[in-house]
């Protein structure tokens, strides 16, 4: 009866989620977040028999002297009890984890929009995508630089496809409120996946997979708009403006139109080392050479 009062959302929020970053912002996040915090309630309810048991066998046949207890070799029914319901817990459990890890990975015939991530060491380029497949053309593109962070901008209430690609090495493309990542490979293999967004607002996305030596400032910001404002967006980016500009468009402008969860790396050098404070940066095109004898 107590439990029949409270939603999973609810228990989660009380308990910081037991260690998740909320319940997502995407229909399959949701689904995930729910299976986290279901399972977590189960293995808790699990563990609180348990103890219950423990202490209960520590208080009820502890020590009372020196005779002995009766000795019993077996108790069938115990025994088939604590083998079937383990068994019986991890099958409920594979059950929703199979459901819900074959929904998130899903993919729809014709997805609503279609972006290719290009990773590339240490920054993202994002296409959008008149098809699916490497044969689609990128109708509109915007790609990071070491001074701008790459803004990537998504529609609410749309299927969008994600095909993954890398110039180099592995990298892996990660919001935290999506609740999920995937790799981005080199070469022939193109990873692809599928969300559906239903809550705006703006977010910071990294990269998840150790890259190298600029890895921890890989970093590109999520907007997430209305399909009217994507929609405005996107013929901005198609008829020549740039990101920043397409901003601009749908009511961002100033230092809105640019990312606001995190901020471009560092990349002044001086003769001791490499981004640190109080190091004075080049000029822009100057070329560094070394000498010694």
């Amino acid at each position: 009866m107590l439990l029949s009062g409270c939603s999973l959302e609810g228990v989660g929020n009380a308990f910081g989620h037991f260690g998740w970053p909320g319940k997502g912002i995407t229909l399959q996040a949701h689904k995930m977040y729910d299976l986290w915090i279901a399972s977590v309630i189960a293995a808790l309810i699990v563990g609180v028999f348990v103890w219950g048991l423990i202490f209960w066998c520590i208080i009820r046949y502890r020590k009372r002297g020196d005779e002995l207890p009766v000795q019993t070799r077996f108790n069938m029914p115990m025994e088939v009890l604590y083998t079937v319901t383990p068994v019986l817990i991890v099958a409920i459990l594979f059950y929703y984890t199979a459901i819900v890890q074959t929904d998130v990975d899903k993919l729809s015939k014709n997805p609503d929009q279609v972006v290719e991530v290009v990773a590339f060491k240490w920054n993202w380029q994002f296409n959008y995508r008149d098809g699916m497949g490497e044969e689609a053309n990128t109708v509109a593109s915007t790609v990071g630089s070491s001074d701008v962070i790459p803004i990537l901008v998504l529609p609410t209430n749309e299927k969008i496809r994600f095909e993954e690609t890398s110039k180099d090495v592995i990298h892996s493309f990660w919001v935290p409120e999506i609740l999920f990542k995937r790799d981005v490979f080199p070469g022939n293999v193109r990873n692809t996946f599928e969300i559906t967004l239903d809550k705006e607002g703006r977010y910071v996305g990294r990269c998840a997979e150790l890259c190298g030596t600029y890895h921890a400032f890989m970093n590109f910001e999520l907007v997430v708009v209305s399909p009217d404002r994507f929609n405005t967006f996107l013929e901005a980016k198609k008829s020549g403006s740039s990101t920043q500009e397409a901003m601009a468009a749908i009511g961002y402008t100033g230092d809105a139109a640019y990312a606001t969860t995190t901020e471009p790396f560092n990349t002044r050098r001086q003769k001791n080392g490499w981004n640190q404070n109080g190091a004075v940066a080049a000029p822009a095109g100057s070329a560094v050479t070394t000498a010694g004898k």
